[in-house]
């Protein structure tokens, strides 16, 4: 095959030109390739099952048979269209008839639980410093643009998004009886509270150190900063009960709150909330009202257009039903013999983890012996879980509800029962991600990393590839989640997914100086599309490092190792095609790099990248020994 790039200047191009040719963008998905590749394949099966088991209703399952219930009503567009907006009428009128503060304060709870848009968000959630426990947790609202950052005026795509989510509103607000005087002062009112918001709340580069949202503060106090809110009665009405602390996920948006949230906002927020839950909602409504409420998505992605019905009432079953559905998939299409190589594979890459940190020279034996620690109680989660979670089992789909009611019947039941755990043990046993999922992690708080039976196939793995394509694809994956272990956030908790500080500070020291060498790497890097955060994708970078690290040290052992094999397939992993509207954006909120720099800087950091390909200072994919890194 003649390439018109060498694999010395562009792996990336080099492995993937040809597929990035053939390669067609769906109307209604933002990208293809790779992982997107995978999913729109999972997407054709099950939805051909989905269609299957609606005809015959063929169930050995409750569940499933939930999910299809829910399916049915989700496509049925003639009963979704003669609806129209009246499902979420009742909604909006109580929204709007919330006339002033004290008001508001008596139906906060019935705001909570129903999901009405709120100046701030509660949560039940993982007490990072004893992840046995639940916590109290507080963040402020999203914002309309993905970033806080897309704020500034220079940004040439403020005016246009904004604008974009404006008309968007006032078509959308044109469904609900409001004058257009109304519909006017309701949109400026809520794009002045959004701005407000904007000020206050973190960026995703700050989100990114996910460690530093973990802020207790005594409820009392938090109290204190929410008012005119009554934090504490909301509380007592939930739980029971009022927490003695509460962790602050962004402490400057809760010093700041008044500013957002007062006499004089107040209406503003209403219409805020008001436009808010209109557009959130509009997907579960007409298909008039679902294609204007995704305007803006699309625009901000660069979709050409919605998801056709059925396909749209797959997506919402097999989402709201994540479980039962991923656990359908990997009881039909997982196979066990794949299963346990995968499952013997992560074995290895451990093994070899272990053997990198003990001959690690600039760590102490303290140290290692703690990460070593960590490596050893490290929990293995592959295919799909064992069981579903009994929640499930609570949720009711009736037939005859509009897809709005039975939606918000889900949620209610979802949302009790996390209330419900704040006083009760944390769960470590349940996943995180379904089966059917084209994806995997790293949990931090339970320390154990998950790989559902959808990624399980090529070119992340076959049983039919060789063992460097398979070390290249799912096994520098497998290694990608274990070195979120020892990642930025992930080093700072122990074994225990506690957040615990287990190194020396001669140790610490060291390697905040390799992250921060990594961030040097990627910084400043110009795509097409924009400028590179360094920053904000740091720990991405350093799992995908540590991943290709580990993955090369078991090569070392593998017989018959083929590293060209190995880099080439490491590559293919990341072909992807994207919208420029989407690349642009991930550029702003994605915590992972650019495909093509996924594909392309890491290998540039180990030897054998200059040994396979006879890599020297002339060529593109070559960096100078003193500027490489090689953390775990």
């Amino acid at each position: 095959m003649e390439n018109k790039v060498r694999i010395q200047d562009d792996l990336y191009l080099y492995v993937n030109q040809e597929k990035l040719d053939q390669l067609v963008i769906p109307d209604d998905r933002p990208v293809a390739g790779g992982f997107a590749e995978l999913d729109k394949d999972v997407e054709k099966i099950m939805m051909a099952d989905f269609k299957e088991l609606e005809k015959t209703r063929n169930f050995t399952d409750a569940n499933m048979e939930k999910a299809i219930n829910l399916y049915s009503i989700a496509k049925n567009v003639k009963k979704r269209n003669k609806e129209g907006i009246k499902p979420i009428l009742k909604d909006l009128k109580f929204i709007l008839g919330t006339s002033d503060i004290k008001l508001f304060n008596r139906r906060l709870k019935t705001f909570v639980m129903n999901d009405y848009p709120l100046p701030f968000n509660i949560m039940v959630d993982e007490d990072f410093k004893d992840t046995n426990k639940h916590c109290l947790s507080l963040m402020g609202p999203s914002t309309i643009l993905p970033d806080t950052t897309m704020y500034d005026d220079n940004n040439p795509q403020k005016e246009m998004l904004l604008n974009v989510w404006k008309q968007s509103a006032i078509k959308a607000l044109g469904y609900t009886g409001l004058s257009s005087e109304e519909i006017d002062q309701f949109v400026d009112d809520a794009l002045s509270f959004d701005a407000i918001a904007a000020t206050l709340v973190k960026s995703r580069e700050e989100w990114s150190d996910y460690i530093k949202a973990y802020n207790p503060f005594k409820t009392g106090r938090v109290n204190g900063l929410l008012k005119p809110v009554g934090f504490k009665r909301l509380l007592n009405k939930l739980f029971g009960f009022i927490p003695e602390v509460t962790i602050v996920a962004d402490p400057r948006f809760l010093k700041g709150f008044k500013t957002l949230f007062n006499q004089e906002t107040y209406e503003k927020y209403l219409h805020w909330a008001y436009i808010r839950f209109v557009l959130d909602n509009g997907k579960y409504l007409s298909e008039e009202l679902r294609e204007v409420c995704g305007t803006y998505r699309r625009v901000l992605t660069g979709v050409s257009k919605e998801q056709e019905p059925e396909k749209y009432a797959y997506n919402l079953a097999s989402s709201i039903f994540s479980q039962p559905v991923g656990y359908y998939y990997g009881v039909k299409y997982f196979g066990e013999k794949a299963k346990k190589d995968v499952v013997e594979m992560v074995k290895e890459i451990i093994e070899a983890y272990k053997e990198r940190i003990a001959n690690n020279d600039i760590l102490q034996q303290s140290t290692k012996d703690k990460a070593i620690l960590k490596l050893q109680t490290m929990k293995i989660k592959m295919g799909y879980p064992d069981k579903v979670d009994e929640l499930f089992d609570k949720f009711v789909v009736n037939s005859k509800d509009s897809l709005y009611k039975a939606v918000l019947g889900i949620h209610l039941v979802k949302f009790e029962d996390k209330l419900s755990q704040l006083d009760k043990p944390v769960d470590k046993t349940k996943w995180v991600m379904p089966g059917h999922m084209v994806n995997a992690c790293y949990n931090p708080t339970a320390n154990d990393i998950t790989f559902p039976a959808a990624i399980l196939q090529p070119p992340f793995y076959s049983i039919k590839q060789t063992r460097s394509q398979n070390l290249g694809g799912i096994g520098a994956v497998i290694g990608h989640e274990i070195s979120h272990a020892f990642d930025n956030n992930g080093a700072k908790c122990d074994e225990n997914g506690n957040l615990n500080n287990w190194w020396s500070k001669e140790d610490f020291k060291k390697f905040d100086k390799k992250t921060k060498d990594m961030v040097k790497q990627f910084e400043g890097i110009e795509l097409p599309w924009g400028k590179v955060n360094s920053k904000l994708i740091v720990s991405e970078n350093i799992a995908d490092n540590g991943g290709m690290a580990v993955t090369l040290h078991v090569m070392k052992k593998t017989k018959d190792a083929d590293y060209a094999e190995y880099f080439m397939n490491w590559a293919r992993v990341w072909c992807q095609k994207a919208t420029e509207q989407f690349k642009t954006m991930l550029l702003s909120i994605d915590v992972h790099g650019p495909a093509v720099l996924r594909a392309n800087m890491p290998p540039r950091n180990f030897d054998e990248w200059y040994e396979t390909f006879a890599v020297t200072k002339n060529d593109k994919m070559y960096i100078a020994k003193n500027k490489r890194v090689v953390i775990w």
